[in-house]
């Protein structure tokens, strides 16, 4: 991506200052969202005494550690670092871009609603393909970064499967 092709990507947002808060509330409501359904998803199994419990705690927690690993080795530059951009959703990061964790964050744990209950997973796999929009329209992620946090998000899931 080019800070051309940002400025095209984000300007319908930029001259429309209710659609740039509108932006920041979605990331804000959609990562909280998710936030709040693993957890609840994780007292629900304990709750009955899912056996399932261990791989959806395990799966995402060593996968994110992993992630978070391989994401502060690459140290991939965001892109207001890189373009010199101003960003519609302000992060004070500096580097750490690739690959998207929130994104990952948010397809693993779809992977794991979706291990238990298929409908759930699947809005949550919408919620993630929003999510990465966002990130990307907001100015803090390469398009690379929130397709690699999906791809990775959805194997480390899969592992629940086999």
């Amino acid at each position: 991506m080019t800070a051309e092709r940002y400025a095209k990507l984000s300007a319908p947002f930029r001259s429309r200052p209710w659609a740039v808060k509108g932006l920041r509330s979605a990331n804000r409501a959609l990562t909280l969202l998710c936030y709040i359904c693993y957890p609840a998803l994780l007292l629900w199994l304990l709750a009955y005494m899912d056996a399932r419990l261990w791989g959806a705690v395990l799966v995402p927690a060593g996968s994110f550690v992993l992630v978070s690993l391989f994401r502060s080795k690459v140290n991939r530059p965001r892109p207001y670092e890189a373009m010199d951009i101003q960003p519609l959703i302000i992060k004070n990061t500096k580097g750490n871009s690739f690959p998207s964790r929130h994104v990952f964050s948010v397809f693993v744990i779809a992977m794991t609603w979706g291990w238990i209950c298929p409908p759930v997973g699947a809005a949550l796999m919408v919620v993630g393909v929003l999510v990465a929009l966002i990130r990307v329209i907001g100015g803090v992620h390469y398009p690379s970064d929130v397709l690699a946090g999906a791809i990775i998000g959805i194997l480390a899931g899969l592992i629940l499967y086999l």
